[in-house]
């Protein structure tokens, strides 16, 4: 049998009427762009672009001009999707070739998905510039492969709340209706802390500025709202669980659960927060959807990973003096699938330069800690400690105001298959301040 011929591929170069050229922009130089992408941008007969974009095109020289026929130009708006079904109208009724000016890389957060819902694959051509994230992080000097991006653009800003909180690195896409202040005054209210704050803004521009701010200079500034934000942290603290790893457990099918098996945790001897007792202190911990909560004394780390688990908006921070062990909570949080932030330190000392708790849950620890605790504590926020002698527990009840014994008896077959209890060491939970969620 004959081989059957190769489908014909067409240059590079040429600009059928009926293809879509997406041309991503980096610079204010038309010199910085393909031979591909001036010929596509010359032969338009409709050309696309937001209006900062088609200013750039009007200063050109003979822009307005293709040839003897000057192209119908149509602006980007707010409706995406209004746009791309006017390409497509372009494209049926004979009236391309048409170019898509854009920012950086069509491809990434861009104009391209919305064009996909009306344009068939096979008539876009895609010729990105560096992306406006690459080139934040390249200015910072900084490699993205491991950094989460978020959009802001008419995406809720919890999502971007939401990833600092669970990865050590991120850009925010900020927007006229989220601009990179309220993002600084957002991270504040939730109580995050970050090593680093950078505004990158008009990146590739003569105008470009690269600013590098603490959070509270991040809110109180007034910045370009088509910005790029790069968050790195918190507060230098390394980061375990799904977001440092790529072999991270598929966690969809989880359900809600207090007091998981102590045997879905590696510990040392029997050194953990039982089940029913862990039950009791995330009860007590009143958890809110998002906050810091430090995890004193962690050990395995049982009591924050489920936390994180139960709440995953907390920035969770185990503190643990025992090198050992703060390797054991990072092994858990990875096997667990959560982002928990480990600090190898004895506290309270530990405590000195975290980020203010929302929650408290002390392990470990006497009453030295739990006043340190409760000097930082927020306002509103809340303090569970567990001890298994009762003068101890007695002395924190006298500061936090609460107390309540833990008793648990495991049902044991005997071998004649009838049942027996078997009576755990009783635990001992503190906790306080009152907050209005108790009951009488």
């Amino acid at each position: 049998m004959p081989e059957p011929s190769p489908t014909p591929t067409a240059s590079r170069t040429d600009v059928g009427s009926d293809l879509v050229h997406v041309i991503g922009l980096a610079s204010d130089q038309i010199d910085a762009l393909s031979d591909e992408a001036r010929a596509a941008l010359g032969a338009a007969r409709v050309l696309v672009g937001g209006r900062r974009h088609l200013a750039w095109w009007r200063g050109q020289p003979g822009a307005s001009v293709n040839g003897a026929v000057a192209p119908t130009v149509i602006e980007i708006g707010a409706d995406a999707d209004a746009v791309a079904q006017g390409v497509a109208r372009a494209l049926r009724s004979g009236g391309g070739p048409v170019a898509v000016l854009a920012s950086g890389d069509p491809g990434f957060f861009g104009v391209v998905r919305a064009l996909l819902r009306t344009v068939e694959r096979r008539h876009l051509r895609v010729l990105p510039a560096p992306s406006s994230v690459s080139l934040a992080f390249a200015r910072l000097g900084l490699p993205w492969d491991d950094a989460v991006v978020v959009s802001a653009h008419g995406r809720p800003l919890a999502d971007a709340l939401a990833a600092l909180r669970t990865a050590g690195k991120v850009a925010v896409l900020t927007s006229p209706a989220t601009p990179p202040e309220a993002l600084g005054a957002a991270l504040l209210a939730s109580g995050c802390a970050c090593d680093l704050a950078a505004v990158c803004s008009r990146l590739g521009t003569a105008e470009e500025t690269v600013r590098e701010l603490t959070l509270d200079e991040l809110a109180a500034g007034t910045f370009d709202p088509l910005s790029v934000v790069v968050l790195l942290g918190p507060a230098g603290l390394p980061l375990t669980g799904w977001s440092a790893s790529s072999s991270a457990p598929d966690r969809s099918d989880r359900v809600l659960a207090f007091g998981l098996p102590w045997s879905r945790f590696a510990h040392r001897d029997g050194m953990i927060t039982k089940d029913e007792a862990r039950a009791v202190v995330l009860s007590k911990l009143s958890l809110p959807a998002a906050g810091v909560l430090w995890d004193v004394g962690a050990g395995s780390g049982s009591v924050g990973i489920e936390c994180a688990l139960v709440q995953p908006g907390l920035t969770v921070l185990a503190v643990e003096a025992s090198a050992e062990e703060a390797a054991r909570v990072s092994e858990n949080a990875r096997a667990h699938g959560v982002g928990v932030h480990v600090v190898t330190g004895a506290a309270p000392e530990a405590l000195a330069d975290l980020p203010t708790p929302d929650r408290v849950f002390v392990g470990g620890g006497g009453l030295a800690v739990l006043n340190v605790a409760l000097e930082r504590l927020a306002p509103g926020g809340r303090i569970v400690a567990t001890y298994a002698a009762l003068d101890r527990a007695a002395a924190a009840a006298d500061l936090l105001g609460n107390l309540v014994q833990v008793g648990v008896d495991h049902g044991r077959r005997l071998p004649d298959g009838s049942w027996r209890l078997e009576a755990l060491n009783p635990v001992f939970v503190a906790w306080g301040p009152d907050v209005d969620d108790d009951a009488p």
